[in-house]
């Protein structure tokens, strides 16, 4: 069975998480996110609430994977981007 190699990343303000983790060649984002453990050692981290990606393009939890992707699980947002800049824009024109 070919192995392939992938990234499995979550980050949050003040740390990165990356593991690098070797799967087979047939596994799914899911199978390499339980593999990297990022889900214990990250009590945040909501399986089924979280969006995943693969290099900034989201994807579903059942795609699979290739060789040298970079998975990456991301936060939810704690503002709206359009919404923070309106909020700074007011306070500068204050």
């Amino acid at each position: 069975m070919n192995m392939i190699q992938v990234t499995v990343v979550y980050a949050l303000p003040d740390v990165q998480y990356i593991k690098k983790i070797y799967m087979k060649s047939n596994s799914t984002v899911k199978d390499a996110i339980f593999a990297s453990n990022l889900i214990k050692i990250v009590k945040n981290i909501k399986f089924y609430k979280n969006n995943v990606g693969i290099y900034n393009k989201i994807v579903h939890l059942n795609k699979k994977i290739k060789n040298g992707d970079r998975i990456e699980i991301y936060r939810n947002l704690i503002i709206d981007p359009k919404e923070r800049r309106r909020k700074k824009y007011n306070a500068l024109k204050k």
